[in-house]
Formats: structure tokens, sequence, C-alpha cells
């Protein structure tokens, strides 16, 4: 299909430069229903980015589209503060029902703000309150959000530099196999932790990405993160999962760390909490770290009721019968078999594959491939980012409803993409 790129003066003319989805699909997107967005010229596009992972249950999908409209059109609370709703009573109960309660989680729920990186600045924050200590560790190639404390525990250059101030109070450690396996587990953060000498302060908390999404999508090993998990409590270390692109069944199950058979002691998920793609952001953490005074940490937006309608909806829908995962996981063999195959086809380009449910990256050895790739694949009509420190990945983020043809259509598309561009 041959696009002709529409004239975006309004957009040149008025919108700031910091945009930069819009540079990459240079088209005006005006419907989307399911795995699809259709432009205003009449194209079509298979999603396989889905909101950055906010739209996990596909644009539109008509359960939730039906549960907001019935919301709204009896003239339900939208804007309610953290003031007591039955939109919000609804969440919480399903939440409790479906996601807690047969994990055996104890968990405490805080609404935060509506944005990922608010909750993971509540969970810092929390975590240096508990503990009294203002040091976090982090890890390699970390990406936690563009707020001030979300931005120092943050990998990526670029992104840190945004920042304009010094970031204090965070220190990286190596992510797993970021020493290509050459050095044991956390030997280097257990010498520091020892050393008297090294320079580090005690931390209040470690926080982790189970895989490391805008990092090149990186899969830590389950036994790396039950080491982490142990470390941490032996050395009187809260652990922190940011589950915000990778939670809400992104990997399969509803958390990423269940695989490991970990339980944090404070979880962020954002992103596809809400179900529809409304801004929503929860903090969740043991009972007894529940110390915060009233007001301590609010925002004027951390009551979205609307959000609160659908997520209920996406968790009544796809989370009571255990069905999802299960779906998941199938479709993850799916994608993996599929980049196995091109992998194998051009093994002259140093392709290799990872990723976990549907999850999945495609690293290049010459970094400038994956945005050729990704640039070719819009042309043809499918939507992949890049990803990782220098964009060497192709990031595939389908939505988790997406049906086994759909998926063989992107997946056909993106093997297209690399051989026409190789």
């Amino acid at each position: 299909m041959t696009i002709t790129p529409p004239a975006l003066s309004v957009f040149e003319a008025l919108e700031s430069e910091v945009r930069s989805y819009c540079r990459g699909w240079p088209a005006v997107f005006d419907r989307a229903q399911g795995s699809y967005m259709y432009d205003e010229d009449g194209h079509t596009y298979l999603d396989f980015f889905a909101g950055a992972g906010a739209l996990n249950y596909g644009h539109n999908n008509p359960v939730l589209k039906r549960a907001l409209i019935d919301y709204i059109e009896r003239d339900g609370v939208t804007h309610g503060l953290d003031m007591g709703t039955t939109a919000k009573r609804a969440f919480l109960e399903s939440f409790q029902n479906t996601v807690l309660r047969p994990r055996d989680l104890p968990y405490k729920v805080m609404f935060p703000g509506p944005t990922g990186t608010n909750a993971v600045e509540a969970a810092l924050k929390l975590a240096r309150k508990v503990k009294g200590r203002e040091a976090i560790v982090s890890f390699t190639n970390a990406f936690h959000g563009m707020s001030l404390g979300a931005l120092a525990v943050t990998g990526n250059a670029f992104k840190r530099a945004g920042a304009g101030i010094p970031l204090v109070h965070g220190t990286p450690m190596p992510f797993d196999n970021y020493l290509d396996g050459r050095v044991p587990d956390f030997l280097w953060f257990e010498r520091l932790l020892e050393d008297q000498g090294s320079g580090l302060n005690q931390p209040a908390a470690v926080i982790v990405e189970t895989v490391q999404g805008e990092g090149g999508i990186n899969v830590a090993r389950n036994e790396w993160l039950r080491g982490l998990a142990d470390l941490c409590k032996r050395r009187d270390m809260l652990l922190i999962v940011d589950d915000i692109q990778m939670g809400c069944g992104r990997t399969g199950p509803f958390f990423s760390f269940e695989e490991a058979g970990i339980t944090p002691d404070i979880v962020t998920l954002s992103k596809s909490i809400g179900g529809y793609g409304l801004p929503m952001s929860l903090a969740l953490f043991r009972p007894e770290l529940d110390i915060w005074e009233p007001g301590e940490h609010n925002g004027t937006f951390r009551g979205n009721n609307p959000a609160f309608v659908t997520a209920a909806a996406a968790l009544d829908t796809y989370w009571a019968d255990g069905q999802m995962e299960k779906q998941t996981l199938a479709r993850g063999e799916q994608v993996e078999q599929a980049l196995r195959e091109i992998c194998e086809e051009h093994v002259r380009l140093g392709a290799e594959y990872r990723g976990r449910g549907l999850v999945w990256g495609v690293e290049f050895a010459d970094p400038s491939r994956a945005t050729a790739v990704c640039a070719r694949a819009f042309e043809l009509g499918l939507l992949v980012e890049t990803s990782g420190p220098q964009s060497e990945v192709v990031k595939l983020l389908p939505p988790l409803t997406v049906s086994p043809e759909e998926l063989d259509e992107g997946l056909r598309t993106l093997a297209r993409a690399v051989r026409e561009t190789a």
C-alpha cells in the first residue's frame, strides 16, 4: 500500500517539538477498533503497539465501551478526587476478588494519580518514609517514568538528560545478564553493601522491572528475581516491582512476577489497569507499610471514576476464570515460532529475539536496522516501535485480545519488513 504523508500543518505549527510517535507514524488517525487503527484517508493499520501497553484489551473493546457509556449516560460521577463513589467501590471489590484473593496477596491499594510515573513516585516516597533512608537501587537499562524521582532510577541517558538538574539518590546495578553471565548474580551489589568504604548508602528499596520494555525487552530469569527478593529481605531493603507495562497480563499471569514465586513489598500498576486506555494507576503495598498521613501524597485526578468502571469490567470479563493467561501464553508461542524463523532467515543481520507472553523484541546488530524495519512495517500497515538504549530492538506489544489470524497477519508483515530492509 502506498501512503502519502498528510499535511500536518497544525501539528507542526502549534504542537511542541517534544512529540515523538507521530514522527515515526506520519498519519492522522481517526478510528480504532480491536487490533486495528484507521487513518482519516481510509488506510488500515494492525496495531502491535497497543498504546505502549495501555490497550491490552484492544481499542474500544465493546464490553468495556458498553459499561462506560452506561455509566456516563446515567450521570455517574466523573471526577471524585479520593471521595468514596460507587464506581470506586465496584473496582476495589473486583480487584480484591479477581486479583488479590486468588493470589493470596495482602496488598493495600493506593490511587496516587493517573500516570505510571506518579505511581513510581509514590512508591519511592513511601519506601523512603518507611525506612528513613534516601537511597534507591535500580538497574541498568531501567525505565520508570519521566518525572524527577522516576528519572533518577531510569537508565536511559537521553531521558535522564531531559531533567535539566542532577538526578540524585539513585544507584544503578547490573540487570540480569548485563555482564553476559561472566559474574555471579549480585556479586557487585552484595560487595558494595558489605563494604563500609563503598560509598553506597544503605538503600531504602530496590526497584525492578521483570521485563525491561523500554530498555530493550530484557527478560529477567525467575532465579534472578528470587535471588533479588532474598537479597532485599536479608539486607532490610524493600522490593518494588514496576509492573506498569508488564502487569495486567502482558507476560501471561496478571502480575509479571507471579511465575518467579515472589511477593514484592510494593507494586506499581498503570497503563492497562484502566482497561480502556483511560488514565489510572495504582500503588500496592503490604498493609504494615501503609504509614501515610491523610493527604500526604495526593492529586486532583487520582479519582478517575470512568477508569474505575472500565477497569472493573475488564477484570470481571477477562480475569475471573483464568482463560486470559492461557490464551496469552498460547499466543506467545505463536509469536516465538515466527520470530525464530525470522531470525534464522537473517542470521547475517545478527538478529536475535526474546520475550515472554505477548511482549517480544527482535534485536539487530546494526541498531539503525530496527528503525528501518519499523518504518517499512508502517508503510505495510503494521504499527511497531523500537526500544533499547540505541533503538536497536523492534518491540511487539499486540493487544492480549488479538486473534491468531491477526497475529499471523502482523507477523507475516513484520517478516516482510525485515526482508525488504535487509
